[in-house]
C-alpha cells in the first residue's frame, strides 16, 4: 500500500511460502508490531493479504510501515499496481527480522521446558528419500547421547525443503540441490550420483554401469516432474535425443522402489537414500554413465546469516558423520 492510501493488490512474495499470519508465528508478539507488519507484507506481497493473515486492519499496517520507513530513512518497498515488492533495504531487513524471530522462538521454547529439565527442539525438513532411513536412524542415534533434544520432521520436495529453511519454518533442510540458492547457507555438501535401481532378476543387474540409452528396451518407473532426478533425466534425454514412455510415474519415491521390487522395471534414484535396504530387498543400484545425471548435490542447509542453535549445530555434525559412514 502506498502512503497515498491506494492499496495495491498481490505481487510476488519474498521468501517463498511462509505466511506469518496463517496462524501467528509463536512468540511473534515479542517483535515490535511495525517490524511484524513489515515482514508479513514482505512475505505476502500485498497489504490486503497481510491484513487477512494477521487479522489487522490494512490501514494500521500501512501506517506502521510508513512510520518504519520514515524512521529508517529509506523506502522498504517498491509500490506497484499489483502489489508491493521489497527493495534491497527491505530484503535485508526482512532477513534480519526473520532470523531474530527464530532465535526468540528457540530461546522461549527452551525456557518453557525448564521445569522438566532443559530441552531443545530441532526442526527438520527433508526430501522424501532421506526420511526413509537416514534421518530416523540419525535422530535415534543422536538422542541416545542427547535425550533432552526433541525433533520434528516435515517431508516435502527438494525445492520446498530449501524454502522452508529460508523462510524460517525449519532449522535444517536435508535435500538435493542443482544450483546455489539465495538465502541459504550450506552446512555440508557432497555430489550425489544417480543410479538405476533394478531387482536382482533383471537383465541389467550384473552391470557395473549403464547409460540412459541402454535403458530404452526396459520398462521405466520414474518420479514425475518437479524433482531433481526428473529434471536431470529430462535434460539428458533431450540432449541425447532419447524418448522414453514410462510405465509408471508418481510423486512418491517409495512407490517406485516397491514397484521395482516386484516388476522387471528400472527406476532412477540417488544411492544414499536406498543404500541400507538394497541387499535386504533384493535390489541392485547401478551407476549411470551419463555425466549429465550427476550434476546434483546432497546438501544440509540452514538459513543464511543465522547461527544455528547449539542442539541443531550438534545434530548437523552428527548427521554428516552418518552420511559419510560406509
Amino acid at each position: 500500500m502506498s502512503t497515498s492510501g491506494v492499496e495495491p493488490e498481490h505481487a510476488p512474495a519474498v521468501g517463498g511460502t511462509r505466511r506469518l499470519g496463517a496462524g501467528p508465528a509463536p512468540f511473534a508478539g515479542l517483535i515490535e508490531s511495525g517490524l511484524r507488519y513489515f515482514l508479513a507484507v514482505a512475505q505476502a506481497g500485498s497489504i490486503t493479504e497481510a491484513s487477512e493473515q494477521l487479522h489487522v486492519a490494512g490501514s494500521a499496517i500501512s501506517r506502521q510501515i510508513a512510520r518504519l520507513e520514515h524512521e529508517i530513512g529509506v523506502p522498504l518497498f517498491e509500490r506497484h499496481p499489483r502489489g508491493m515488492v521489497p527493495s534491497e533495504a527491505g530484503i535485508r531487513l526482512a532477513g534480519f527480522v526473520q532470523r531474530n524471530m527464530m532465535d526468540i522462538e528457540q530461546v522461549v521454547g527452551e525456557i518453557r521446558r525448564l521445569p522438566g529439565g532443559r530441552r531443545s527442539q530441532v526442526r527438520l525438513v527433508a526430501a522424501e528419500g532421506f526420511a526413509w532411513d537416514l534421518l530416523p536412524e540419525a535422530i535415534a542415534s543422536f538422542r541416545r547421547d542427547h535425550p533432552e533434544v526433541d525433533f520434528s520432521l516435515h517431508v516435502t520436495s527438494s525445492t520446498a525443503a530449501s524454502e522452508h529453511v529460508r523462510d524460517g519454518k525449519a532449522d535444517i533442510a536435508v535435500t538435493f540441490s542443482l544450483a546455489p540458492i539465495k538465502g541459504i547457507s550450506v552446512e555440508y555438501s557432497q555430489r550425489e550420483y544417480v543410479h538405476a535401481v533394478v531387482n536382482a532378476r533383471h537383465p541389467l543387474a550384473q552391470r557395473s554401469s549403464v547409460s540412459l540409452a541402454e535403458l530404452l528396451p526396459y520398462a521405466l518407473a520414474i518420479v514425475d516432474e518437479g524433482t531433481t532426478v526428473r529434471q536431470l533425466f529430462d535434460v539428458c534425454c533431450s540432449a541425447e535425443q532419447l524418448s522414453f514412455e514410462p510405465v509408471f510415474e508418481t510423486d512418491y519415491c517409495g512407490a517406485l522402489y516397491t514397484f521395482t521390487k516386484f516388476a522387471d522395471a528400472v527406476t532412477l534414484t540417488g544411492y544414499l537414500p536406498v543404500r541400507r535396504r538394497l541387499a535386504t530387498d533384493g535390489l541392485v543400484a547401478i551407476p549411470l554413465s551419463d555425466q549429465g545425471m550427476h550434476r546434483r548435490y546432497l546438501q544440509i542447509q540452514s538459513m543464511a546469516g543465522r547461527s544455528l542453535p547449539p542442539a541443531a549445530g550438534d545434530f548437523v555434525t552428527h548427521l554428516v558423520q552418518r552420511v559419510q559412514a560406509p
